[in-house]
């Protein structure tokens, strides 16, 4: 980005403080005393860098994935696409290719009826973003979703041939495309999703059964040749889900955190639990924080360059 701080050559100062205790000082000193940032400010500020690191050579694609259903799969991609596309500069957009009529447009304030389904039919009419963006509704964040088939029959029949027409339209117009995979992990669109996938979250519930499940996910992906997607793998541990507060959630994560890159606490909300449209500015600043701290962990396993 063309900033001050990378285009001026000359001495290296103290940056003036932007909030807290600090800030307040430099203020009553008339300018005269400069703490700079607090650890607190300059942490928030580290973690907005590599969020918002920059991605050059196409699109990076990373699928949301879950064997069961209940354990916030959908939640996550919102929180996720949210905290990306705040912090970022270019365009993110989370599809729903859940083969079983997702959830994930109901989080947002709908603004069209379009489906992955109208992508399909008018994809060799569309010709520009504009056209594209006809078919998405944007969040306040600026974060596109691409709504799945609201008709099951119709649903079913998305297959990975239609997922990757949808997903060469999305990678012309934005630098992360998110997927909402559906519930398991041998339907029609998987294949077509993890050949593509530069990183993947997976997402899982606090119980025993819930992170066997995703210990699973793991199993199964290394087996299919996919090991390498394990190793950079995110895993999302939603705290909110029943029997959370019944395990011991540091013994489930020390699991995890011996198979895959790392692993994030994803704390109740009742903003979430709601079920509706998600308002991310209204949400607990812990959420926040959540959400942050998933979307920079992602980037760092995405290569800034293709083939880096």
């Amino acid at each position: 980005m063309l900033t001050a701080d990378r285009l001026i050559t000359g001495h290296a100062k103290r940056h003036l403080p932007t909030g807290g205790w600090n800030k307040f000082v430099y203020a009553v000193t008339f300018h005269q005393l400069n703490l700079g940032d607090s650890a607190a400010e300059r942490a928030r500020k580290e973690l907005n860098t590599r969020i918002a690191k920059q991605l050059e050579g196409g699109s990076r694609f990373v699928p949301i994935l879950t064997r069961k259903g209940g354990v916030g799969k959908t939640t996550v991609t919102t929180l996720l696409g949210m905290a990306l596309a705040t912090t970022r500069e270019d365009r993110i957009i989370a599809i729903d290719a859940n083969p079983d009529r997702g959830t994930l447009s109901e989080r947002v304030t709908k603004q069209t009826r379009a489906t992955v389904r109208d992508v399909v039919h008018r994809a060799a009419s569309i010709t520009g973003f504009t056209d594209f963006s006809t078919l998405v509704s944007r969040d306040e964040t600026r974060l596109d979703i691409l709504a799945s088939d609201t008709d099951p029959l119709l649903s079913e029949a998305f297959d990975e041939n239609d997922y990757n027409v949808v997903a060469d339209l999305a990678a012309r117009y934005y630098s992360i495309v998110l997927t909402d995979c559906g519930t398991g992990i041998v339907h029609s669109v998987m294949r077509a999703t993890l050949n593509r996938a530069d990183s993947v979250v997976i997402v899982s519930g606090g119980s025993v059964d819930e992170a066997r499940l995703a210990s699973e996910t793991l199993t199964w992906l290394e087996a299919n040749g996919y090991g390498a997607l394990v190793k950079n793998a995110i895993v999302a541990l939603n705290t909110a889900t029943q029997g959370t507060n019944l395990v011991k959630l540091d013994e489930i994560e020390s699991h995890f955190k011996s198979r895959v890159r790392d692993i994030v606490r994803i704390p109740y909300d009742p903003l979430l639990a709601a079920g509706s449209v998600v308002s991310y500015k209204d949400l607990k600043q812990v959420t926040k924080d959540a959400a942050r701290t998933l979307a920079g962990l992602v980037l760092d396993g995405l290569p800034a360059r293709r083939g880096a």
